[in-house]
């Protein structure tokens, strides 16, 4: 006998680790993939159907891409749920990183994408990205120096008044120690490499090695001499670069810091051209319009030896690296001292650039139904709420994405790594953030931002682990513009900022 399918709303979270993104790909291991495949053991799916999602009109809410995290997100589609067990059942043939949290029944032309009014996004970053860049690096000597060009010192002190003192005393505490026991011959270039960020042979002249010509004689002595200098001087680079992560973990964010976060976030609420925080749009482009509701960051937390931040944006829509790039500017405003007003000159016609924060923090923390929810009572149907389900989903977020985020970056150290590059780096696309503000930026059509922003980012953003493959539609698992559509005639976004 034929059972009647439903549709039905279903909540789900998961943690992507391990798989190539949301949507169903035959070739790939996928979230839709594995859920597919559990619906139809569970029964929730006749074997008929089981060979194609389409003939269960499946639509997502967001499509996360590669390695993206979800706490909630939303699928539609038919189900078979006469049976009081379904979703246990369903989860049962499900691994562990899949749970599906809720399933609600719907009225027929319920489409999870097309009813949702706006998204959560969570971002976890460590506190000690706020802190100002190191005075030796080439940014926090620019910094001083277009301040006092612009008779600006006091009020960039002002401004970094409460992260004073924090690099003397960790050069002291963290960093000399090291350095007593690196080699007199090779202390000042391992200083050097670590704060000035080059390519090549300029990498080696500018800190004091002279390159060997690679045609010499291999046991010509000089050859073998400069080698052992070099490897001396990476090894004492590596013992340099830990004792600067253990500094950095040793911070804690001070309450006056944090507020400036929170007023720079805050710059983002509201109607504004996002056009510098995405790709392929100009200042012109209605579609560059998006609106944020609110942007806070939470209380500090501390895990193992490192404190945590806990940012959320609300948001309608979001374009293609939009949430890492207003984090980073963010980050950047408060590391810097930056006057906050920077954040408001970002919507107006200039280029900036901006640098997008890695993929390692970010999840959608839940999808908003407000509208469907205010209906569903009238159409005897329950809201979408995945409040009732908050216990569960709160363990299931810090089991299985939170520790697994906190031990990535123990592991990889991807902030250490981002933000040291943005310090190090020898370039002028990031002087906007000075004192002299847009007026310390390159001009003339040689020095564009539009010439050389590209080769900047790509050196700074390297190849972010978490970031897609590149083959679809927003390669770091950003939210796209929703003009495009997935095969089933749905417009489409993609959840990863």
């Amino acid at each position: 006998m034929r059972r009647p399918k439903r549709k039905v709303a279903v909540m789900i979270g998961y943690s992507g680790t391990g798989y190539q993104g949301m949507q169903v790909n035959n070739t790939a291991k996928t979230i839709e993939g594995d859920l597919f495949k559990a619906f139809v053991a569970a029964g929730a799916i006749s074997k008929a159907n089981s060979n194609d999602p389409k003939k269960s009109s499946l639509v997502r809410c967001a499509r996360t891409d590669k390695g993206v995290h979800a706490a909630g997100n939303i699928i539609s589609l038919k189900l078979i749920i006469e049976d009081p067990d379904v979703v246990q059942k369903i989860n049962e043939h499900l691994p562990s990183q899949i749970r599906v949290w809720g399933i609600e029944r719907t009225n027929g032309g319920f489409s999870a994408y097309q009813l949702c009014d706006s998204r959560i996004y969570e971002y976890l970053v460590p506190s000690h990205v706020m802190l100002p860049p190191h005075p030796q690096s080439f940014l926090g000597q620019r910094l001083e120096e277009l301040a006092q060009k612009a008779g600006d010192v006091e009020g960039l002190r002002q401004r970094q008044s409460d992260a004073a003192g924090f690099w003397d005393e960790a050069d002291e505490k963290f960093v000399k120690p090291v350095l007593e026991a690196i080699p007199d011959s090779i202390r000042q270039a391992a200083l050097v490499a670590v704060h000035r960020a080059a390519s090549g042979s300029q990498s080696e002249k500018s800190a004091g090695v002279d390159p060997v010509d690679a045609q010499s004689d291999p046991d010509d002595g000089g050859r073998q001499q400069h080698l052992e200098k070099v490897k001396s001087l990476e090894t004492a680079v590596r013992q340099l670069k830990a004792a600067y992560v253990r500094a950095r973990n040793s911070y804690r964010i001070p309450r006056g810091r944090l507020e400036r976060l929170r007023q720079a976030l805050d710059g983002y609420c509201g109607t504004h051209r996002f056009h510098n925080y995405t790709i392929g749009k100009s200042y012109r482009e209605d579609s560059a319009k998006r609106v944020i509701k609110t942007f806070r960051a939470d209380k500090p937390i501390v895990i193992g030896d490192t404190e945590w931040l806990s940012l959320k944006v609300h948001g309608q829509s979001f374009m293609m690296h939009q949430i890492r790039k207003m984090v980073s500017l963010a980050a950047l405003v408060v590391r810097t001292g930056c006057p906050l007003e920077r954040i408001e000159e970002t919507y107006g016609p200039t280029r900036f650039t901006i640098p997008k924060a890695p993929g390692l923090g970010l999840l959608l923390e839940r999808p908003v139904f407000d509208n469907y929810n205010e209906r569903a009572a009238h159409i005897e149907r329950n809201a979408i709420d995945f409040d009732n389900y908050r216990d569960a989903i709160d363990d299931f977020k810090r089991k299985m994405i939170y520790e697994h985020i906190f031990a990535e970056e123990e592991r990889e150290k991807h902030f250490h790594s981002f933000f040291a590059q943005i310090d190090s780096i020898i370039s002028t696309q990031f002087l906007y953030l000075s004192s002299k503000g847009l007026e310390a930026l390159p001009t003339g059509p040689e020095n564009s931002a539009e010439k050389d922003d590209v080769d900047v980012l790509t050196v700074i953003e390297g190849k972010d682990k978490e970031d897609g493959d590149g083959s679809g539609e927003g390669d770091d698992g950003s939210d796209l513009d929703a003009d495009q559509e997935d095969g089933q005639g749905e417009k489409k976004e993609v959840a990863t900022g």
